[in-house]
């Protein structure tokens, strides 16, 4: 939804957690303090590491200018000019630097045992829209987890895999293309569902996704709530604003609160139902929306556009080494008009480590 140094080097940190059965966990009701073997990681472009390079879809993101600032200047898959949050968390835990992605034919098995993600650019819970997309539904990435579950079996035993998978911080991040693509922009879902409606199916869809992995084993689990989407620069521009004066799209935004409200509420009410399992609601909202209102605080110049080309439209595809780009990406809040930058992930993992620290 982060230059290589952000974090302290080597420093382990512990993530607490607690089972709260009555409302959802806030940092000063943490208790339990523990490290996690290895992350897993499910949901959208916002922590696809790689897997769509390894599958036939135009949603890719292996090539120039993306991954100008990773390390190397390589273009890995990732929608961003460098890392995402899945590395930058566990980086700060201690786990690895990067996290890669499942799907590589190259994976190394002491990466399976530290983690992968298993996320799909442009999916998200509702299996139209990755059909749209032609990329991995998020209910499908079940499938992927079960063959990780079968090859780290393969490598350091059932019992052994029993362990890393039931400490192993599990991340979920999707959601935002559900809206995008089926509601906002394509009229598919509004012809069936009004906006809450169409929140409740999604929600029902995560739920269904969540009891699922905690059948494999998943216990500690985070799933990030939805961005201002009304301000991303692609939804600025659908709404044929006049491009020099672009604002956000209250609308959309205020959806984004009511579903976000509705997470954090289904997450509290779900946690009692599972046995031992902790799970935590990210704001992804608050932090982001206060670098879009106070730009400057953070070293921020730009916030309607993004870095790649002309910022109004360019995203995937679009955002190709033909097309120019900004000079200094660390000025921009967007990367390309969908996706942020590197700072901004940088950010948002600061705001998540207060959250849960």
């Amino acid at each position: 939804m982060a230059r290589a140094n952000y974090f302290i080097a080597a420093l382990s940190l512990h993530i607490i957690w607690s089972l709260c059965v009555t409302k959802l966990c806030r940092a000063s009701d943490l208790k339990i303090s523990r490290t996690f073997p290895a992350i897993l990681i499910f949901g959208d472009s916002t922590v696809d590491t790689g897997n769509n390079n390894f599958i036939p879809t135009i949603f890719k993101a292996n090539y120039a200018p993306y991954g100008k600032d990773f390390p190397g200047h390589i273009a890995t898959g990732r929608f961003s000019n460098g890392k995402l949050i899945p590395d930058m968390v566990a980086s700060r835990l201690g786990i690895k630097e990067f996290v890669p992605p499942f799907l590589d034919p190259k994976l190394l098995n002491d990466d399976v045992k530290t983690g992968v993600s298993f996320a799909s650019a442009g999916t998200g819970f509702d299996d139209l829209t990755a059909t749209i997309s032609k990329v991995i539904p998020v209910m499908k990435q079940i499938d992927l987890f079960k063959n990780y579950i079968q090859r780290l079996q393969r490598i350091v035993g059932v019992d052994e895999s029993k362990k890393i998978i039931g400490s192993a911080l599990v991340i979920i991040s999707a959601g935002t293309n559900d809206l995008n693509i089926n509601f906002y922009d394509l009229p598919t879902r509004k012809l069936q569902y009004n906006i809450s409606g169409y929140q409740d199916f999604i929600l029902n869809r995560l739920q269904s996704f969540i009891k699922e992995i905690y059948q494999l084993g998943c216990r500690n689990i985070v799933v990030a709530g939805l961005p201002p989407i009304g301000c991303l620069p692609i939804q600025e521009t659908i709404s044929f604003q006049n491009p020099l004066n672009r604002i956000c799209l209250e609308d959309q935004n205020s959806d984004s609160k009511s579903y976000n409200q509705k997470l954090s509420k289904l997450l509290s009410n779900l946690q009692p139902q599972l046995p031992r399992s902790k799970m935590l609601y990210a704001d992804i909202y608050t932090p982001l929306m206060d670098m879009i209102n106070n730009p400057h605080q953070y070293g921020f110049e730009h916030t309607n556009t993004g870095c790649c080309g002309t910022g109004l439209a360019e995203a995937g595809p679009l955002c190709n080494a033909l097309t120019p780009t900004c000079e200094d990406p660390s000025k921009y809040i967007f990367w390309d008009s969908i996706h942020p930058t590197e700072s901004v992930y940088k950010s948002i993992t600061e705001s998540l480590i207060k959250q849960f620290f």
